[in-house]
């Protein structure tokens, strides 16, 4: 039987360094408060790392994906087959996310964590671009008859995500993820762990027409009705959720733990935080939230996670594409508040204080 032990987080509340930090920053030479977010995302990273020196010289991207069972019912305008196909297109840099990893050197790799295709047939078999051995099953269950994954399955792929975690080797964690009918696997969570009515978390995901969207809401009423008596989050996250959002979760608990700064996507992602956060609480506290999704359920996710996100750039695409735009703001923030001059470094005269 797998077992689940989950780490301890720090807390990165630390009123000393918070008064170090904001001296720093009252020191430079500007107006203070002049810097605006800037000024606050620099704190944030700094009482992250726990150091007067943030510093985000290094991201990595994990892209986590995996199919739905439940998408056999038109819950997205894409077949199932569209998953691997993507895939295939991240290994192959062709997607948006590639193009924005290039863009700012950041390092990419995909992670097979359920798509319901075996890349050997596509004849990959050694790509170091695919994480391929936490692999824990061809996609999930159909979750409108039977839990989405067993207890053991869903164990298995939060541990899969903190060995992940472990291999990282950069300041700021980013994961992105692809897989058909996983904007109601997240819609489904959001509802049963903050009891939001199902209908308020749907979204028209990768573009259903009205008949789809009303057959969503109903197959996910559906769903919820199915597996009502879950409550517990991990219960939950087996019923309802999906491999790539557990594997997902256990990335950002284990980021967490190691004091990374967890650099937040759109919709999905920030379902398996919430899940994470509800299974470790802490992490959230370790967040930075990129942008804000026209997903409807990303909304109240926000809400619930209280999130100021850097950006709103009508954005739905997932595989960390809003995460990727937003890093430079992250680099931007660290490097002012390292470079810029003190008023004394600089010999300019401070605010006239009569």
């Amino acid at each position: 039987m797998t077992t689940l032990s989950l780490p301890t987080l720090a807390t990165i509340d630390d009123d000393n360094l918070q008064s170090e930090i904001q001296a720093l920053w009252d020191n430079k030479t500007k107006p203070q408060g002049s810097l605006g977010r800037l000024e606050s995302l620099a704190m944030r990273i700094g009482l992250i790392q726990g150091s007067t020196t943030p510093s985000v010289d290094r991201a990595h991207i994990r892209v986590f994906a995996a199919d739905h069972g439940l998408a056999q019912h038109g819950t997205s305008a894409f077949p199932t087959a569209v998953t691997a196909q993507m895939v295939l297109n991240f290994l192959n840099g062709g997607a948006a996310i590639n193009v924005l990893a290039r863009q700012h050197e950041i390092e990419l790799k995909v992670v097979d964590a359920g798509v319901a295709a075996d890349f050997a047939d596509f004849g990959i078999t050694d790509n170091p671009q695919l994480i391929s051995q936490y692999k824990v099953r061809l996609g999930s269950r159909d979750a409108l008859n039977e839990p989405a994954m067993t207890q053991e399955e869903c164990v298995q792929a939060i541990n899969a995500g903190m060995e992940i975690a472990k291999q990282l080797d950069a300041e700021v964690f980013i994961a992105g993820e692809m897989g058909i009918g996983n904007t109601s696997a997240a819609s489904l969570l959001l509802s049963r762990l903050e009891d939001i009515p199902i209908a308020q978390c749907i979204g028209r995901g990768t573009g259903l027409d009205d008949a789809g969207l009303a057959r969503k809401i109903d197959t996910l009423t559906q769903v919820l009705q199915r597996h009502q008596q879950v409550t517990e989050p991990l219960e939950v996250l087996a019923a309802l959720g999906g491999l790539e959002i557990a594997m997902m979760a256990g990335a950002f608990i284990q980021a967490a733990h190691e004091r990374r700064v967890l650099l937040i996507d759109g919709f999905i992602t920030s379902s398996a935080l919430l899940v994470a956060e509800r299974l470790v609480p802490g992490v959230a506290q370790f967040a930075v939230f990129a942008h804000h999704s026209v997903e409807p359920g990303h909304a109240h996710l926000l809400k619930v996670l209280n999130a100021q996100p850097l950006l709103d750039f009508d954005l739905r695409l997932g595989e960390g594409s809003g995460a990727a735009l937003a890093y430079p703001l992250l680099k931007s923030a660290c490097l002012t508040f390292k470079e810029m001059a003190s008023f004394a470094e600089a010999g300019i005269s401070e605010k006239d204080s009569h």
